[in-house]
């Protein structure tokens, strides 16, 4: 039995027209499709999206971006006065009451026709009990106490609505979190840096913070920029183009990376270079650790290459195409290989953190078996092995420990994910948790194993955001951030209103409580909350400034193609992929590598 070969590197990049862009395909020894330049109309691809990416229906735009004019507008936005819309997930539709009909009971000719004065008490009884219906919901939906209970306060001692339901207030089950409110949440903007000069799409994958250093790839290297300045502190000169970057870093701020092995001569997907070398960067010094690339009996004098990386322990795990290795962060010796057997099996992927995990497919191409195998970051023995259901070709991991995974079954999932299952420690299923539909706005890469966003778990909880929907407001679009026990799968009270024009997702877990980035509407900055775990009461630890050059540079980036990184009272949002510049790029705004905000003095 054999596998056929990987597709050819390098698919040339689509250009198009007005609408929404595809999602970037996964990193590696091809250029991916580049997200809409910054500021500017989404473009949306030529031609049909890349193999394993979801079709987009026909005739609809986009996931989270503004339709055409005729179509809703994009959250945060007014909407035309008495635009009909459908109410929100989550919310109660209006209650319809039928008009009295003249006659009576009867209907017209029924009985005495009713008097003008009769109709006239009739119509008003009839407002005075919509009234009162529409006030008891209310106040049921925010209960008793009128909604004092929405009330969390802040340490500054300000009150944050947008809480609901939920336990009592105490510490979470995974504790306290070290990020706390400051006397002012007002923050400055701490240093913009400029997309440099490029002449083809370019990925900068990668973003990282220290108590000294913000962390970002650039051209040909890595840099270390000074927090409140962003000036540079050190800069890290590479062979070739950073093409995979790790999650994760250690406590002495070492983290992986991938990188091509020349640089690349010109323009055009003949001048990109295979994705073969890994690497460990000390981040405090800058300097290479060390850097590996790999040969097998099977590949002969060709590098293996690989399109993900991960950091788990004292152990760098990549993975790819050609299978997977784990290598030494310290010292970067070898701890394994990708290897062949009579079944076909490759390790895809590694996600790392708290514990290592592969997903590992065996078999014929059309009929693979997806297994997920926690394994020993030492030498790469599986601890068990949990076989996903029949219909899965992807599987991505949102947590290691406890082990969550998200797969889209058959593809019947939007965003990569129709469904995320809990697996308990000996390989059992706790619980499976649809997520099909439109209900949450989590998304995976479905080719990358560390790739999903918009999704965390802590306290024994998936911790998901709900899809947009109209806010109770008279314009813009909100969400909410809901939570599911692991162990059960069923949804646990209590929801973490983002409030009317802004919409938010989760970025990590800080002890037991959620950082979430709050997405700003077309007159104010976004926010950053800390969300208690149990309560889901968020407190709000950053406002952005609303002035218009300040918004723009932070709404430049979109959402699911930009890397979020809050730290110590900073915030870093970078870019992903930089595009070739265009003829009408400056139209559209100053394009920017990465920006940052802090509420430091």
């Amino acid at each position: 039995m054999t596998q056929p070969p990987p597709p050819p590197p390098h698919q040339p990049p689509q250009e198009g027209g007005f609408g929404a862009p595809q999602d970037p395909p996964p990193g590696g020894f091809g250029p991916p499709t580049p997200p809409p330049p910054q500021g500017q109309p989404p473009q949306p691809p030529q031609g049909q999206p890349g193999y394993g990416y979801p079709q987009q229906p026909p005739g609809q735009p986009g996931y989270g971006y503004p339709q055409a004019p005729g179509g809703q507008p994009g959250y945060g936005f007014p909407q035309q006065p008495g635009q009909p819309g459908q109410p929100g997930y989550g919310y109660p539709t209006q209650p319809q009451y039928a008009a009295p009909q003249p006659g009576g009971p009867g209907g017209p000719g029924g009985g005495k026709k009713l008097s003008t004065q009769m109709q006239i008490i009739i119509a008003a009884a009839l407002a005075v009990v919509l009234i009162i219906g529409a006030g008891v919901w209310f106040a049921a939906s925010r209960g008793d106490d009128g909604g004092k209970k929405d009330e969390a306060k802040n340490s500054s001692g300000k009150t944050s609505e947008g809480a609901t339901g939920g336990e009592d207030e105490k510490p979470p089950a995974d504790g306290d979190g070290k990020e706390k409110a400051p006397a002012n949440v007002k923050s400055k903007v701490a240093f913009q840096l400029p997309e440099p000069k490029i002449s083809d799409i370019t990925g900068v994958k990668g973003s990282w913070a220290t108590d000294k250093a913000y962390v970002k790839p650039g051209v040909d290297s890595v840099v270390g920029y000074d927090l409140a300045k962003g000036s540079e502190l050190w800069k890290l000169p590479l062979p070739g183009q950073v093409c995979g970057a790790s999650r994760h870093q250690s406590a002495d701020n070492k983290t992986a990376i991938l990188f091509e092995a020349a640089k690349r001569t010109g323009t055009g997907i003949q001048n990109f270079q295979p994705c073969t070398e890994v690497g460990a960067i000390d981040m405090t010094t800058g300097k290479l650790l060390w850097s590996k690339s790999i040969t097998t009996a099977s590949s002969g004098d060709r590098k293996v290459r690989f399109s993900e990386v991960t950091l788990s322990g004292n152990t760098v795990a990549a993975g790819g195409l050609d299978g997977g290795a784990a290598f030494d962060l310290t010292s970067g010796a070898i701890r394994w290989k990708p290897t062949t057997n009579t079944e076909n099996c490759a390790d895809q992927g590694y996600a790392g953190g708290a514990a290592l995990v592969a997903v590992r497919k065996c078999g014929d191409y059309g009929s693979q078996q997806v297994t997920i195998q926690p394994v020993d970051p030492n030498n790469g023995t599986p601890r068990f092995s949990y076989k996903m259901p029949t219909g899965v070709e992807y599987a991505s991991i949102i947590s290691t420990k406890p082990l969550v995974v998200a797969a889209d079954v058959g593809d019947t999932g939007k965003f990569g994910i129709s469904d995320f299952f809990s697996i308990d420690d000996t390989g059992k299923l706790l619980a499976k948790i649809s997520a099909t539909g439109d209900k949450f706005e989590a998304r995976c890469r479905s080719t990358e194993v560390e790739s999903c966003t918009k999704v965390v778990v802590g306290n024994g909880r998936i911790y998901l955001p709900s899809a947009e929907h109209r806010g109770t407001g008279d314009f813009g679009r909100t969400n909410e951030i809901v939570s599911y026990d692991l162990a059960t799968g069923k949804p646990l009270p209590g929801r973490a209103d983002a409030g009317d024009k802004y919409t938010m997702f989760p970025l990590r877990m800080d002890g037991g409580h959620l950082i979430a980035y709050k997405v700003p509407p077309y007159d104010k900055g976004g926010q950053i909350v800390s969300i208690h775990g149990g309560t889901l009461k968020p407190t709000v630890l950053m406002d952005n400034p609303a002035e218009k050059p300040v918004r723009d540079a932070e709404t430049s980036f979109t959402p699911d193609y930009a890397e979020y990184v809050y730290a110590n009272g900073r915030l870093f949002i970078s870019q992903v992929l930089m595009s070739k510049p265009t003829s009408n790029s400056s139209a559209y705004g100053k394009k920017y590598l990465a920006v940052a905000f802090t509420t430091a003095d």
